[in-house]
């Protein structure tokens, strides 16, 4: 559910009124995303997302994710294109609510990726990293290492009622990313949350990716790392290396992994699954029941950072340099 906040449509067409897209013919919300209330618009101009932004999002960096999305659309990456206000903001209000309208991309998500989306999504991604080189606006990523303890410290006392030896296991992996986190590989824009339910596909072609709104300024491979742990791994949580190895072919083929990039890759995607486990227990364990935010299990996470750590190359992901395995 992923509809928080509920709007009526006198006070829509109200706030409507400041853009000039069409009249409004229907709306409905959409049971899609856990951060914020998304509604699907149809104006006599076409279709459109609406976005009233919760608590959990900072309102401050709004002009960021939005900025960002016109910057891509510009680039030619296909993604959500603000729509401005006749003010020529693109921000404004609804319900209490900072809001925004962005245009609609056709498609549909893949509950079971296959090879070629996971190819097709490792083209997008490098190509979405090129796009955003020369985007000027910065923002530090919150998830990273130094906010990962943070989130610890908040669920350190519940953490072995999940799961029996969590807490120690945590703190050791926390301490060996605090003294070995990379920090000299290219940064630039990263997406930081392109799970398979961010990105749309006609068939086999990928239409668009959407959902911006945990988008930073960190290190590519990190992205590229993020995208191994949700896109790879079966329901059984084995990590499947065709889907790994289509997903970094497809990555190369558009921007090449360095060196470097490429022997990180192991610890930054023990990382990754290390920030998703943790977001996922402190929901778990600070939640509280009837809550409308949506707790997902940090288990699967916690497998795969067990996984990660027994990874001694880039090899094992099915990574292939000038020729050979990295």
């Amino acid at each position: 559910m992923a509809v928080y906040t509920d709007i009526n449509e006198i006070d829509l067409a109200h706030f409507l009124k400041d853009y000039e897209i069409g009249e409004l013919l229907s709306y409905k919300g959409i049971a899609e995303g856990v951060e914020n209330s998304n509604y699907l618009l149809h104006t006599s101009a076409g279709s459109f997302i609406l976005t009233l932004y919760e608590k959990r999002v900072n309102s401050n960096d709004l002009p960021f994710f939005l900025g960002l999305m016109r910057h891509l659309a510009g680039k030619g990456i296909s993604c959500p294109l603000p729509v401005n206000q006749k003010s020529g903001s693109s921000i404004g209000e609804l319900a209490g609510r900072p809001a925004a309208i962005v245009t609609f991309l056709e498609g549909m998500w893949m509950r079971r990726p296959t090879v070629q989306h996971c190819f097709a999504l490792g083209e997008a991604l490098a190509r979405m990293h090129i796009a955003g080189e020369d985007f000027p606006m910065r923002r530090k990523n919150a998830l990273s290492v130094e906010g990962w303890r943070p989130l610890w410290e908040n669920s350190r006392a519940g953490a072995d009622g999940v799961e029996p030896g969590l807490a120690s296991e945590t703190e050791a992996d926390l301490a060996f990313f605090e003294a070995n986190w990379p920090s000299h590989l290219p940064h630039g824009v990263i997406h930081a949350d392109l799970f398979p339910d961010n990105v749309f596909f006609l068939g086999n072609k990928l239409s668009g990716l959407i959902d911006f709104y945990f988008a930073c300024t960190d290190l590519l491979a990190y992205d590229v790392a993020v995208c191994l742990n949700a896109w790879c791994f079966e329901k059984d949580n084995a990590f499947n290396l065709t889907k790994g190895t289509a997903l970094l072919r497809g990555y190369n083929s558009i921007r090449p992994l360095s060196a470097d990039e490429a022997a990180s890759l192991p610890i930054l995607a023990r990382g990754s699954a290390l920030r998703f486990m943790l977001t996922r227990l402190y929901d778990w364990l600070n939640t509280p029941e009837g809550s409308l935010v949506v707790k997902k299990d940090p288990m699967e996470y916690l497998r795969r950072m067990r996984f990660h750590r027994q990874i001694k190359s880039a090899e094992e992901y099915g990574l292939v340099l000038e020729g050979r395995r990295a």
